[in-house]
Protein backbone atom coordinates (compact mmCIF):
# COMPACT_ATOMS: atom_id res chain seq x y z
CA UNK A 1 0.00 0.00 0.00
CA UNK A 2 3.16 1.95 0.83
CA UNK A 3 5.18 1.39 -2.40
CA UNK A 4 1.40 2.45 -4.51
CA UNK A 5 0.73 5.73 -2.73
CA UNK A 6 4.70 6.55 -3.45
CA UNK A 7 4.26 5.30 -7.40
CA UNK A 8 0.77 7.79 -7.13
CA UNK A 9 3.01 10.53 -6.05
CA UNK A 10 5.66 10.32 -8.28
CA UNK A 11 3.75 10.15 -10.96
CA UNK A 12 1.85 13.16 -10.06
CA UNK A 13 4.96 14.90 -9.21
CA UNK A 14 6.69 14.11 -13.05
CA UNK A 15 2.99 14.92 -14.15
CA UNK A 16 3.41 18.97 -12.61
CA UNK A 17 7.24 18.75 -14.03
CA UNK A 18 6.29 18.11 -17.36
CA UNK A 19 3.83 20.65 -17.69
CA UNK A 20 6.27 23.43 -15.79
CA UNK A 21 8.39 22.21 -18.61
CA UNK A 22 6.04 22.59 -21.19
CA UNK A 23 5.15 26.16 -19.87
CA UNK A 24 8.59 27.45 -19.09
CA UNK A 25 9.63 30.97 -20.48
CA UNK A 26 11.23 30.45 -23.83
CA UNK A 27 14.50 32.00 -23.54
CA UNK A 28 17.30 32.80 -27.00
CA UNK A 29 20.92 34.19 -26.77
CA UNK A 30 21.28 37.51 -28.10
CA UNK A 31 24.74 38.57 -29.04
CA UNK A 32 24.21 41.55 -25.94
CA UNK A 33 22.37 39.00 -24.15
CA UNK A 34 19.68 36.41 -22.77
CA UNK A 35 16.13 37.68 -23.52
CA UNK A 36 13.20 35.45 -21.94
CA UNK A 37 9.68 35.23 -23.74
CA UNK A 38 6.74 33.87 -23.40
CA UNK A 39 4.52 30.60 -25.35
CA UNK A 40 1.63 31.97 -26.88
CA UNK A 41 -1.10 29.68 -26.38
CA UNK A 42 -0.76 28.52 -29.88
CA UNK A 43 2.44 26.74 -29.39
CA UNK A 44 4.40 30.12 -30.46
CA UNK A 45 7.12 31.57 -28.93
CA UNK A 46 7.15 35.46 -28.81
CA UNK A 47 9.85 37.75 -27.72
CA UNK A 48 8.14 41.38 -27.37
CA UNK A 49 10.39 44.75 -26.58
CA UNK A 50 13.71 43.18 -27.68
CA UNK A 51 16.16 46.16 -27.86
CA UNK A 52 18.15 46.33 -31.28
CA UNK A 53 19.89 49.70 -30.92
CA UNK A 54 20.81 52.29 -27.80
CA UNK A 55 17.49 54.31 -26.65
CA UNK A 56 18.19 57.58 -29.49
CA UNK A 57 17.63 60.08 -26.15
CA UNK A 58 19.78 62.82 -24.22
CA UNK A 59 23.03 63.34 -26.89
CA UNK A 60 21.93 60.20 -28.82
CA UNK A 61 18.97 62.42 -30.15
CA UNK A 62 19.41 62.82 -33.40
CA UNK A 63 22.40 60.75 -34.25
CA UNK A 64 22.97 57.44 -36.14
CA UNK A 65 21.63 54.66 -34.27
CA UNK A 66 24.06 53.08 -31.69
CA UNK A 67 24.88 49.22 -30.96
CA UNK A 68 23.27 47.76 -28.01
CA UNK A 69 25.14 47.67 -24.66
CA UNK A 70 25.46 44.05 -23.40
CA UNK A 71 23.33 43.34 -20.29
CA UNK A 72 24.55 40.47 -17.64
CA UNK A 73 21.42 37.71 -16.86
CA UNK A 74 18.18 37.72 -18.55
CA UNK A 75 16.11 40.50 -20.38
CA UNK A 76 12.35 40.09 -20.29
CA UNK A 77 11.09 39.92 -23.44
CA UNK A 78 7.49 39.92 -22.75
CA UNK A 79 5.35 43.05 -23.45
CA UNK A 80 5.68 45.84 -26.09
CA UNK A 81 8.19 48.15 -25.46
CA UNK A 82 7.14 51.74 -26.11
CA UNK A 83 6.16 53.42 -29.53
CA UNK A 84 8.12 56.28 -31.26
CA UNK A 85 7.26 59.85 -30.25
CA UNK A 86 3.91 61.01 -32.46
CA UNK A 87 0.70 62.53 -32.21
CA UNK A 88 -2.74 60.73 -32.90
CA UNK A 89 -3.00 61.41 -36.63
CA UNK A 90 -4.67 58.04 -37.81
CA UNK A 91 -7.95 56.72 -35.49
CA UNK A 92 -7.32 52.52 -37.45
CA UNK A 93 -4.33 52.11 -35.29
CA UNK A 94 -4.97 50.46 -32.15
CA UNK A 95 -1.24 50.34 -30.23
CA UNK A 96 -0.34 47.37 -27.91
CA UNK A 97 2.72 49.52 -26.97
CA UNK A 98 3.88 49.97 -23.44
CA UNK A 99 3.48 53.83 -23.37
CA UNK A 100 5.26 56.29 -26.16
CA UNK A 101 8.68 57.35 -25.82
CA UNK A 102 12.00 58.82 -27.34
CA UNK A 103 13.28 55.21 -26.35
CA UNK A 104 11.69 53.36 -28.94
CA UNK A 105 14.40 51.41 -30.50
CA UNK A 106 12.60 47.72 -29.90
CA UNK A 107 11.55 44.83 -32.15
CA UNK A 108 9.40 41.89 -31.86
CA UNK A 109 9.74 38.59 -32.40
CA UNK A 110 7.39 35.37 -33.10
CA UNK A 111 8.84 32.39 -33.89
CA UNK A 112 7.64 28.74 -34.35
CA UNK A 113 11.21 27.06 -33.85
CA UNK A 114 11.91 25.06 -31.14
CA UNK A 115 15.62 25.54 -30.85
CA UNK A 116 18.07 27.44 -32.09
CA UNK A 117 19.19 25.03 -35.25
CA UNK A 118 15.85 25.12 -37.25
CA UNK A 119 16.86 27.78 -39.69
CA UNK A 120 14.10 28.63 -40.79
CA UNK A 121 12.89 31.92 -43.19
CA UNK A 122 12.33 35.11 -41.49
CA UNK A 123 9.98 38.44 -42.36
CA UNK A 124 10.91 41.58 -41.44
CA UNK A 125 7.86 43.91 -41.28
CA UNK A 126 8.31 47.75 -41.61
CA UNK A 127 4.95 49.73 -40.33
CA UNK A 128 3.53 52.69 -42.42
CA UNK A 129 1.84 55.70 -41.06
CA UNK A 130 3.35 58.26 -43.37
CA UNK A 131 6.91 58.44 -40.99
CA UNK A 132 4.82 60.27 -38.64
CA UNK A 133 3.18 57.60 -37.05
CA UNK A 134 2.31 53.76 -36.58
CA UNK A 135 4.59 50.87 -34.11
CA UNK A 136 5.14 47.39 -34.52
CA UNK A 137 3.13 46.71 -31.47
CA UNK A 138 -0.42 46.80 -33.69
CA UNK A 139 -2.68 43.81 -34.02
CA UNK A 140 -2.36 44.40 -38.03
CA UNK A 141 0.92 43.56 -38.05
CA UNK A 142 0.95 40.75 -35.38
CA UNK A 143 3.63 37.89 -36.47
CA UNK A 144 1.60 34.93 -34.67
CA UNK A 145 -0.20 34.20 -38.02
CA UNK A 146 2.89 33.81 -39.88
CA UNK A 147 5.03 31.96 -37.21
CA UNK A 148 2.36 29.56 -37.29
CA UNK A 149 2.82 28.67 -41.60
CA UNK A 150 6.77 27.91 -40.41
CA UNK A 151 8.02 31.40 -40.75
CA UNK A 152 10.08 33.80 -38.21
CA UNK A 153 8.22 36.98 -38.37
CA UNK A 154 9.33 40.50 -36.90
CA UNK A 155 7.84 43.62 -36.61
CA UNK A 156 10.31 47.08 -36.04
CA UNK A 157 9.96 50.22 -34.51
CA UNK A 158 11.83 53.33 -35.76
CA UNK A 159 11.61 57.16 -35.42
CA UNK A 160 9.35 59.03 -36.43
CA UNK A 161 8.50 62.63 -37.55
CA UNK A 162 11.21 65.20 -36.36
CA UNK A 163 13.05 62.77 -34.42
CA UNK A 164 12.91 60.27 -37.33
CA UNK A 165 13.63 62.87 -40.34
CA UNK A 166 15.31 66.44 -39.02
CA UNK A 167 18.51 67.52 -40.97
CA UNK A 168 20.12 70.18 -39.86
CA UNK A 169 23.39 72.35 -40.53
CA UNK A 170 25.19 71.28 -37.63
CA UNK A 171 23.68 67.61 -37.22
CA UNK A 172 25.65 67.12 -40.45
CA UNK A 173 28.78 68.88 -39.02
CA UNK A 174 28.79 66.86 -36.51
CA UNK A 175 28.27 63.26 -37.90
CA UNK A 176 31.25 61.21 -38.66
CA UNK A 177 29.04 60.71 -41.83
CA UNK A 178 28.54 63.97 -42.79
CA UNK A 179 24.72 62.84 -43.05
CA UNK A 180 21.77 64.06 -41.21
CA UNK A 181 17.73 63.70 -41.69
CA UNK A 182 17.61 59.58 -42.21
CA UNK A 183 17.30 58.59 -38.79
CA UNK A 184 14.34 56.62 -38.95
CA UNK A 185 15.92 54.77 -42.32
CA UNK A 186 19.29 54.35 -40.76
CA UNK A 187 16.58 52.42 -37.62
CA UNK A 188 15.46 50.02 -39.92
CA UNK A 189 18.84 49.28 -41.68
CA UNK A 190 20.61 49.00 -37.68
CA UNK A 191 17.52 46.64 -37.06
CA UNK A 192 18.29 44.51 -40.04
CA UNK A 193 21.80 44.22 -38.90
CA UNK A 194 20.84 43.24 -35.67
CA UNK A 195 18.56 40.62 -37.50
CA UNK A 196 21.66 39.27 -39.25
CA UNK A 197 23.80 38.80 -36.63
CA UNK A 198 20.87 37.65 -34.06
CA UNK A 199 18.17 35.86 -35.89
CA UNK A 200 19.44 32.41 -35.99
CA UNK A 201 19.31 32.21 -32.15
CA UNK A 202 15.77 32.32 -32.56
CA UNK A 203 15.63 29.76 -35.41
CA UNK A 204 15.74 32.27 -38.63
CA UNK A 205 17.67 31.66 -41.50
CA UNK A 206 20.28 34.98 -41.75
CA UNK A 207 20.06 34.31 -45.06
CA UNK A 208 16.36 34.51 -46.11
CA UNK A 209 15.32 37.71 -44.82
CA UNK A 210 12.58 38.70 -46.29
CA UNK A 211 11.68 42.60 -45.87
CA UNK A 212 8.31 43.66 -46.28
CA UNK A 213 5.51 46.88 -45.31
CA UNK A 214 2.98 48.71 -46.36
CA UNK A 215 2.36 52.80 -47.32
CA UNK A 216 5.46 54.54 -45.45
CA UNK A 217 6.74 50.82 -44.02
CA UNK A 218 7.09 49.98 -48.40
CA UNK A 219 8.07 53.45 -48.77
CA UNK A 220 11.17 51.89 -46.60
CA UNK A 221 11.47 49.03 -48.48
CA UNK A 222 12.40 50.48 -51.88
CA UNK A 223 14.42 52.45 -49.54
CA UNK A 224 16.38 49.30 -47.96
CA UNK A 225 16.36 48.29 -51.54
CA UNK A 226 18.93 51.25 -52.51
CA UNK A 227 20.69 51.65 -49.56
CA UNK A 228 23.93 50.46 -49.22
CA UNK A 229 23.91 50.50 -45.60
CA UNK A 230 21.40 46.98 -45.84
CA UNK A 231 23.41 45.62 -48.92
CA UNK A 232 22.90 42.12 -48.59
CA UNK A 233 20.90 42.06 -45.12
CA UNK A 234 17.98 40.77 -47.06
CA UNK A 235 17.14 38.09 -49.57
CA UNK A 236 13.43 39.75 -50.83
CA UNK A 237 11.36 42.21 -50.64
CA UNK A 238 7.40 42.75 -50.56
CA UNK A 239 5.86 46.36 -51.00
CA UNK A 240 2.40 47.22 -50.10
CA UNK A 241 1.36 50.56 -51.64
CA UNK A 242 4.00 52.84 -52.37
CA UNK A 243 7.09 53.39 -53.06
CA UNK A 244 10.39 56.39 -52.77
CA UNK A 245 9.97 56.50 -56.76
CA UNK A 246 7.21 58.88 -56.62
CA UNK A 247 5.92 58.55 -52.74
CA UNK A 248 7.48 60.98 -50.38
CA UNK A 249 11.00 60.76 -52.05
CA UNK A 250 14.04 62.27 -50.47
CA UNK A 251 15.00 66.05 -50.75
CA UNK A 252 18.62 67.24 -50.92
CA UNK A 253 20.53 68.02 -47.84
CA UNK A 254 21.02 71.83 -48.38
CA UNK A 255 17.01 71.53 -48.58
CA UNK A 256 16.12 69.05 -45.57
CA UNK A 257 18.94 71.29 -43.50
CA UNK A 258 17.24 74.24 -44.58
CA UNK A 259 13.96 72.80 -43.20
CA UNK A 260 15.45 71.87 -40.18
CA UNK A 261 17.38 75.39 -39.10
CA UNK A 262 13.92 77.27 -39.85
CA UNK A 263 11.99 74.81 -37.49
CA UNK A 264 14.60 75.19 -34.77
CA UNK A 265 14.62 79.02 -34.77
CA UNK A 266 10.89 80.04 -35.28
CA UNK A 267 8.83 76.99 -34.26
CA UNK A 268 11.11 75.46 -31.37
CA UNK A 269 12.16 78.65 -30.33
CA UNK A 270 15.89 77.08 -30.05
CA UNK A 271 18.99 78.77 -31.15
CA UNK A 272 21.75 75.39 -30.89
CA UNK A 273 21.62 71.92 -31.04
CA UNK A 274 22.22 71.62 -27.32
CA UNK A 275 18.76 73.57 -26.82
CA UNK A 276 17.06 71.29 -28.77
CA UNK A 277 18.73 67.89 -27.48
CA UNK A 278 17.69 69.62 -23.98
CA UNK A 279 13.92 70.19 -24.75
CA UNK A 280 11.77 67.72 -23.22
CA UNK A 281 10.46 65.34 -26.54
CA UNK A 282 6.55 66.06 -25.64
CA UNK A 283 7.74 69.65 -26.33
CA UNK A 284 9.12 69.18 -29.50
CA UNK A 285 6.57 66.84 -30.44
CA UNK A 286 4.68 70.14 -29.51
CA UNK A 287 6.28 72.24 -32.06
CA UNK A 288 5.35 70.20 -35.09
CA UNK A 289 1.67 70.99 -34.46
CA UNK A 290 2.40 74.32 -34.87
CA UNK A 291 0.30 75.91 -38.46
CA UNK A 292 3.49 75.96 -41.19
CA UNK A 293 5.60 73.11 -39.53
CA UNK A 294 6.63 71.22 -42.83
CA UNK A 295 6.29 67.47 -43.09
CA UNK A 296 9.99 66.11 -42.31
CA UNK A 297 11.47 64.34 -45.29
CA UNK A 298 14.27 61.92 -45.80
CA UNK A 299 17.66 63.72 -47.61
CA UNK A 300 20.11 62.79 -50.25
CA UNK A 301 23.12 62.56 -47.58
CA UNK A 302 25.72 60.79 -49.50
CA UNK A 303 25.22 57.80 -46.56
CA UNK A 304 22.03 56.33 -46.70
CA UNK A 305 21.17 57.51 -49.77
CA UNK A 306 24.49 57.95 -52.17
CA UNK A 307 22.07 59.69 -54.60
CA UNK A 308 18.83 59.82 -56.15
CA UNK A 309 16.58 56.65 -55.53
CA UNK A 310 15.80 56.72 -59.14
CA UNK A 311 19.06 56.64 -60.60
CA UNK A 312 20.20 53.95 -58.58
CA UNK A 313 17.37 52.00 -59.93
CA UNK A 314 18.45 53.50 -63.42
CA UNK A 315 21.95 52.32 -63.02
CA UNK A 316 20.91 48.90 -61.71
CA UNK A 317 22.70 49.34 -58.27
CA UNK A 318 19.97 48.49 -55.95
CA UNK A 319 19.18 45.06 -54.71
CA UNK A 320 18.86 42.38 -57.13
CA UNK A 321 16.28 40.29 -54.85
CA UNK A 322 13.16 38.47 -55.96
CA UNK A 323 10.03 41.53 -55.44
CA UNK A 324 6.21 41.00 -54.80
CA UNK A 325 4.88 44.64 -54.75
CA UNK A 326 0.86 46.02 -55.63
CA UNK A 327 -1.38 48.56 -54.57
CA UNK A 328 -5.13 48.89 -53.80
CA UNK A 329 -8.35 50.06 -55.81
CA UNK A 330 -9.13 52.60 -54.26
CA UNK A 331 -6.10 54.28 -52.52
CA UNK A 332 -7.28 57.66 -52.28
CA UNK A 333 -11.26 58.96 -52.75
CA UNK A 334 -12.05 60.57 -56.08
CA UNK A 335 -12.12 63.86 -53.77
CA UNK A 336 -8.88 64.53 -53.57
CA UNK A 337 -9.40 65.41 -57.55
CA UNK A 338 -12.84 66.66 -57.48
CA UNK A 339 -13.10 68.51 -54.14
CA UNK A 340 -16.66 69.32 -52.95
CA UNK A 341 -17.54 69.51 -56.40
CA UNK A 342 -19.92 67.44 -58.19
CA UNK A 343 -19.21 64.56 -60.65
CA UNK A 344 -20.62 66.25 -63.68
CA UNK A 345 -18.50 66.09 -66.72
CA UNK A 346 -17.91 70.10 -67.02
CA UNK A 347 -16.69 70.17 -63.22
CA UNK A 348 -14.52 66.81 -64.20
CA UNK A 349 -13.12 68.90 -66.90
CA UNK A 350 -12.42 71.94 -64.94
CA UNK A 351 -10.70 69.55 -62.36
CA UNK A 352 -8.19 68.49 -65.02
CA UNK A 353 -7.43 71.49 -65.84
CA UNK A 354 -6.72 72.49 -62.43
CA UNK A 355 -4.51 70.05 -62.32
CA UNK A 356 -2.83 69.34 -65.59
CA UNK A 357 -3.26 72.57 -67.83
CA UNK A 358 -3.05 72.02 -71.30
CA UNK A 359 -2.06 68.41 -70.50
CA UNK A 360 -5.99 68.34 -69.41
CA UNK A 361 -7.05 66.93 -72.95
CA UNK A 362 -4.72 64.20 -72.93
CA UNK A 363 -5.42 63.19 -69.06
CA UNK A 364 -9.29 63.23 -69.64
CA UNK A 365 -8.60 60.19 -72.27
CA UNK A 366 -6.33 57.96 -70.17
CA UNK A 367 -9.36 58.80 -67.62
CA UNK A 368 -12.67 59.06 -69.18
CA UNK A 369 -15.40 60.87 -67.30
CA UNK A 370 -18.81 61.34 -69.43
CA UNK A 371 -20.94 59.98 -67.00
CA UNK A 372 -21.21 60.33 -63.16
CA UNK A 373 -20.37 56.64 -62.55
CA UNK A 374 -17.19 57.03 -65.12
CA UNK A 375 -16.13 60.20 -63.42
CA UNK A 376 -16.63 58.19 -59.84
CA UNK A 377 -14.33 55.51 -61.42
CA UNK A 378 -11.90 57.27 -63.43
CA UNK A 379 -11.51 60.40 -60.34
CA UNK A 380 -10.97 57.51 -57.93
CA UNK A 381 -8.09 55.90 -60.19
CA UNK A 382 -6.53 59.23 -60.92
CA UNK A 383 -6.32 60.34 -57.17
CA UNK A 384 -5.12 56.49 -56.06
CA UNK A 385 -2.66 56.70 -59.41
CA UNK A 386 -1.07 60.39 -58.19
CA UNK A 387 -0.89 59.02 -54.13
CA UNK A 388 1.06 55.84 -54.46
CA UNK A 389 -0.35 53.49 -57.20
CA UNK A 390 1.98 55.27 -59.66
CA UNK A 391 5.09 55.17 -57.05
CA UNK A 392 4.45 51.67 -56.57
CA UNK A 393 4.15 50.99 -60.56
CA UNK A 394 7.46 52.70 -61.32
CA UNK A 395 9.16 50.44 -58.63
CA UNK A 396 7.91 47.51 -60.13
CA UNK A 397 8.64 48.54 -63.86
CA UNK A 398 12.42 49.77 -62.65
CA UNK A 399 12.95 46.42 -60.71
CA UNK A 400 11.79 44.50 -63.86
CA UNK A 401 14.43 46.61 -65.93
CA UNK A 402 17.32 46.70 -63.99
CA UNK A 403 17.48 44.28 -60.98
CA UNK A 404 19.56 41.33 -62.44
CA UNK A 405 16.75 39.37 -64.04
CA UNK A 406 15.03 38.70 -60.52
CA UNK A 407 11.21 37.80 -60.50
CA UNK A 408 8.84 40.65 -59.84
CA UNK A 409 5.46 39.89 -59.14
CA UNK A 410 2.54 42.36 -59.66
CA UNK A 411 -0.87 42.23 -57.86
CA UNK A 412 -3.99 44.42 -57.93
CA UNK A 413 -6.14 44.76 -54.40
CA UNK A 414 -9.70 45.23 -54.74
CA UNK A 415 -11.74 43.33 -51.72
CA UNK A 416 -13.40 45.80 -50.09
CA UNK A 417 -13.99 45.84 -46.49
CA UNK A 418 -16.80 44.66 -44.99
CA UNK A 419 -19.52 46.53 -42.73
CA UNK A 420 -18.45 48.14 -39.29
CA UNK A 421 -20.01 45.93 -36.51
CA UNK A 422 -23.02 47.72 -34.80
CA UNK A 423 -20.69 49.23 -31.70
CA UNK A 424 -18.46 50.98 -34.96
CA UNK A 425 -21.48 52.68 -36.24
CA UNK A 426 -20.52 56.46 -35.49
CA UNK A 427 -17.29 56.50 -37.18
CA UNK A 428 -16.20 57.36 -40.19
CA UNK A 429 -13.55 56.14 -42.91
CA UNK A 430 -10.15 58.06 -42.58
CA UNK A 431 -8.04 58.93 -45.17
CA UNK A 432 -5.15 56.45 -43.66
CA UNK A 433 -7.67 53.65 -45.36
CA UNK A 434 -8.98 52.67 -41.24
CA UNK A 435 -11.25 54.45 -39.06
CA UNK A 436 -11.10 58.01 -38.19
CA UNK A 437 -13.24 59.10 -34.81
CA UNK A 438 -15.91 61.19 -35.43
CA UNK A 439 -14.51 63.66 -32.32
CA UNK A 440 -10.93 63.71 -34.15
CA UNK A 441 -9.84 66.79 -35.34
CA UNK A 442 -8.49 65.34 -38.78
CA UNK A 443 -11.93 63.72 -39.28
CA UNK A 444 -13.02 64.42 -42.84
CA UNK A 445 -16.02 64.02 -45.07
CA UNK A 446 -15.83 61.37 -47.52
CA UNK A 447 -17.86 59.43 -49.83
CA UNK A 448 -18.10 55.14 -48.19
CA UNK A 449 -15.70 54.03 -50.25
CA UNK A 450 -16.48 50.91 -52.72
CA UNK A 451 -13.07 49.59 -53.48
CA UNK A 452 -10.34 48.54 -51.06
CA UNK A 453 -9.23 52.00 -49.34
CA UNK A 454 -5.32 52.33 -48.34
CA UNK A 455 -3.96 50.02 -45.96
CA UNK A 456 -7.45 47.73 -46.26
CA UNK A 457 -5.48 44.67 -47.14
CA UNK A 458 -2.85 44.64 -44.24
CA UNK A 459 -4.99 42.31 -42.12
CA UNK A 460 -5.85 40.13 -44.75
CA UNK A 461 -2.32 39.72 -45.88
CA UNK A 462 -0.65 38.95 -42.28
CA UNK A 463 -3.91 36.81 -41.47
CA UNK A 464 -4.66 38.86 -38.63
CA UNK A 465 -8.34 39.59 -39.18
CA UNK A 466 -9.87 38.29 -36.21
CA UNK A 467 -8.15 40.84 -34.22
CA UNK A 468 -9.82 43.67 -36.02
CA UNK A 469 -13.14 44.22 -33.91
CA UNK A 470 -14.06 46.98 -36.20
CA UNK A 471 -15.75 45.34 -39.18
CA UNK A 472 -18.16 42.43 -39.61
CA UNK A 473 -15.68 39.76 -41.42
CA UNK A 474 -17.64 37.18 -43.64
CA UNK A 475 -16.33 33.68 -44.61
CA UNK A 476 -15.31 35.47 -47.90
CA UNK A 477 -13.29 37.84 -46.16
CA UNK A 478 -11.41 35.01 -44.78
CA UNK A 479 -11.15 33.41 -47.84
CA UNK A 480 -9.70 36.41 -49.34
CA UNK A 481 -7.24 36.33 -46.73
CA UNK A 482 -6.31 32.80 -46.89
CA UNK A 483 -5.31 32.80 -50.48
CA UNK A 484 -3.39 36.33 -50.15
CA UNK A 485 -1.38 35.27 -47.19
CA UNK A 486 -0.02 32.28 -48.70
CA UNK A 487 0.89 33.93 -51.41
CA UNK A 488 2.74 36.13 -49.13
CA UNK A 489 4.49 32.96 -46.88
CA UNK A 490 5.09 31.10 -49.91
CA UNK A 491 7.45 34.18 -51.34
CA UNK A 492 8.76 34.71 -48.23
CA UNK A 493 9.64 31.11 -48.12
CA UNK A 494 11.01 30.74 -51.45
CA UNK A 495 10.46 33.76 -53.23
CA UNK A 496 7.85 32.81 -55.41
CA UNK A 497 4.07 33.10 -54.56
CA UNK A 498 2.88 29.91 -56.51
CA UNK A 499 2.22 27.14 -54.50
CA UNK A 500 -0.53 24.38 -54.37
CA UNK A 501 -4.66 25.34 -54.18
CA UNK A 502 -3.06 28.61 -55.87
CA UNK A 503 -3.81 30.34 -59.00
CA UNK A 504 -0.82 30.37 -61.15
CA UNK A 505 0.81 33.78 -60.46
CA UNK A 506 3.82 34.72 -62.93
CA UNK A 507 6.29 37.03 -62.92
CA UNK A 508 5.69 40.13 -64.18
CA UNK A 509 8.78 40.37 -66.08
CA UNK A 510 8.49 37.67 -67.64
CA UNK A 511 6.78 37.32 -71.29
CA UNK A 512 6.11 39.67 -73.49
CA UNK A 513 2.85 41.26 -71.41
CA UNK A 514 3.01 42.67 -68.42
CA UNK A 515 0.34 40.48 -65.90
CA UNK A 516 -0.52 40.68 -62.38
CA UNK A 517 -2.54 38.87 -59.76
CA UNK A 518 -6.08 40.36 -59.13
CA UNK A 519 -6.63 39.82 -55.74
CA UNK A 520 -10.10 39.47 -54.56
CA UNK A 521 -12.56 36.97 -53.70
CA UNK A 522 -12.27 35.51 -57.10
CA UNK A 523 -8.49 35.62 -57.20
CA UNK A 524 -7.41 35.57 -61.11
CA UNK A 525 -4.30 36.71 -63.20
CA UNK A 526 -5.11 39.81 -65.33
CA UNK A 527 -3.16 41.65 -67.94
CA UNK A 528 -1.87 45.22 -67.45
CA UNK A 529 -4.25 47.48 -68.99
CA UNK A 530 -3.33 50.74 -67.42
CA UNK A 531 0.40 51.80 -68.39
CA UNK A 532 -0.10 54.46 -70.87
CA UNK A 533 -1.70 56.31 -67.36
CA UNK A 534 1.52 55.28 -66.06
CA UNK A 535 3.73 56.54 -68.42
CA UNK A 536 2.10 59.77 -68.46
CA UNK A 537 2.20 59.98 -64.70
CA UNK A 538 5.75 59.42 -65.23
CA UNK A 539 6.43 62.09 -67.55
CA UNK A 540 4.58 64.42 -65.39
CA UNK A 541 6.45 63.44 -62.29
CA UNK A 542 9.78 63.59 -63.86
CA UNK A 543 9.09 67.39 -64.76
Amino acid sequence: MKSLFFLILSTVSLAHLATAQSAKAPQAKTANGIVEGVVEPSGIRSFKGVPFAQPPVGDLRWKEPQPVKNWQGVHKADKFGPRAMQRPIFGDMGFRSNGMSEDCLYLNVWTPAKSANEKLPVLVYFYGGGFVAGDGSESRYDGESMARKGIVALTVNYRLGVFGFFAHPDLTKESPNHSSGNYGYLDQAAALKWVKENIAAFGGDPNRVTIAGESAGSISVSALMVSPLSKGLFAGAIGESGSLLGGLPPTSLAKGEEVGAKFATEAAGANTLAELRAMPAEKLLEATAKPGVPWFTSTIDGYFFPKLPLEIFAAGEQAHVPLLVGWNSEEMNYRAVMGQEKPTPENYANALKKLYKEQADEVVKLYPGSTEAEILESATALASDRFLAYSTWKWADMQAKTGGGKPVYRYYYSRPRPAMTPAMGNAAPGLAGGVVKSTDASAVKVAPASGAVHSAEIEYAMGNLASNKVFAWTPDDYKVSEVMQNFFANFIKTGNPNGSGLPKWPAANMGNSVQYMHIDVNTRLETEKNRARYLFLDQSFGK
